[in-house]
């Protein structure tokens, strides 16, 4: 009998050591707000998701093994809670926003799969809007209707398919990474990129290049950079970044876009602000926003807020070139304004 209690023991013993070495976490956000969204003369009502934060579904993982090595997976999919679907478009249920597995140790990190490219990571983390909502500052390079900047075929704005990156091990406050994303016959997925920054004390800054192959004769061509600088009582914002792409028929189209903007906290609040300008080679897509917005801190999970914002786009801008603050009634002819207001709720678990 004791034989038998010194085994189960042991084996109980040996069982926690090796659920010790690896761990699951489920994780998950949910935000939705009511909209309303005015584009030139039409407005509408709406019940939209993804604007305080992204909706999302996750699974992550990590597996000690051994030697300061270590495997790890990241599962994440996007969600439209407005009406229960997995997805925006009213699909199922995907793994689109991050889908990826790792190889890290001292050396850094070795990551396979769909993933974030590098260029983007500037715009989000230097927005205080998150690259989310009627604020967001990529609202000015994402033509209405099209989900590339300019309508050129490029899928890499946001991620790319078929990815492997590297990330540098921390190095004093230096960060960095490197992504190259095969294209596999996709149009626009073709990708090559970098980002290198400085976290330290109150400064951050960060300087990203990326390339995306529309077809073998077209590329579209981004760099950026984006910096932040926390006095405690504010904290400013700035990026900038230009991109080339080259159209159909030989032509080729530039746009440079830049933002200023700050986040005030004062107890549970935050308020935030923001002004962008979008200008291109032509006159016909040039656009500015300002953004204004509060966010009210429940709990360190859940938070109430509003944002209104407002662009103006160029007299000249033409079909397929005017910006919205979302999804709504499409501008009907350049000059007109899109406004947006919104009252949410966020929680994430």
């Amino acid at each position: 009998m004791k034989k038998s209690l010194l085994a189960l023991a042991a084996l109980t013993a040996f069982a926690g050591a090796a659920s010790a070495q690896s761990s699951v976490t489920l994780f998950g956000l949910i935000d939705l707000s009511a909209n309303n969204i005015k584009n030139g003369n039409q407005s509408q009502k709406l019940l939209s998701s993804n604007q305080l934060a992204s909706n999302r579904l996750g699974f992550r993982g990590v597996e000690d093994l051994g030697g300061g090595l270590r495997a790890g997976f990241w599962l994440e999919g996007g969600m439209n809670n407005d009406e229960g679907t997995g997805t925006a478009t009213g699909g199922g249920q995907n793994w689109q926003r991050r889908s990826t597995i790792s190889l890290m140790g001292g050396f850094g990190e070795i990551r396979l799969g769909r993933d974030y490219t590098p260029t983007f990571w500037n715009h989000t983390i230097f927005d205080p809007f998150g690259t989310n909502g009627v604020g967001a500052v990529t609202n000015l390079m994402t033509m209405q209707g099209t989900t590339s900047v300019f309508n050129g075929g490029a899928t890499t704005l946001v991620r790319a398919n078929n990815s492997i990156g590297y990330f540098l091990p921390a190095l004093g406050g230096v960060y960095g990474q490197v992504m190259v994303a095969a294209g596999e016959g996709a149009v626009g997925n073709k990708y090559l990129g970098g980002r290198l920054g400085y976290a330290g004390g109150p400064i951050n800054i960060a300087v990203a290049y990326g390339k995306t192959e529309i077809t073998p004769t077209r590329d579209q061509v981004g760099i950026n950079v984006g910096a932040s600088f926390n006095f405690g009582f504010m904290t400013l914002m700035a990026q900038g970044h230009k991109y080339e792409v080259d159209l159909v028929g030989g032509t080729n189209r530039d746009q440079t876009n830049w933002m200023v903007a700050a986040t005030v906290p004062f107890g549970a609040s935050t308020l935030k602000v923001s002004y962008g300008d979008a200008s291109s080679n032509g006159t016909d897509r040039d656009a500015t926003q300002i953004a204004v917005g509060y966010q009210y801190d429940l709990s360190k999970r859940t938070a109430i807020y509003a944002t209104a914002s407002r662009i103006n786009n160029d007299g000249n801008a033409v079909t397929g070139a005017r910006v919205a603050v979302g999804s709504g009634p499409a501008l009907q002819s350049g000059g007109q304004t899109s406004t947006g207001y919104n009252l949410g709720v966020r929680h994430s678990f």
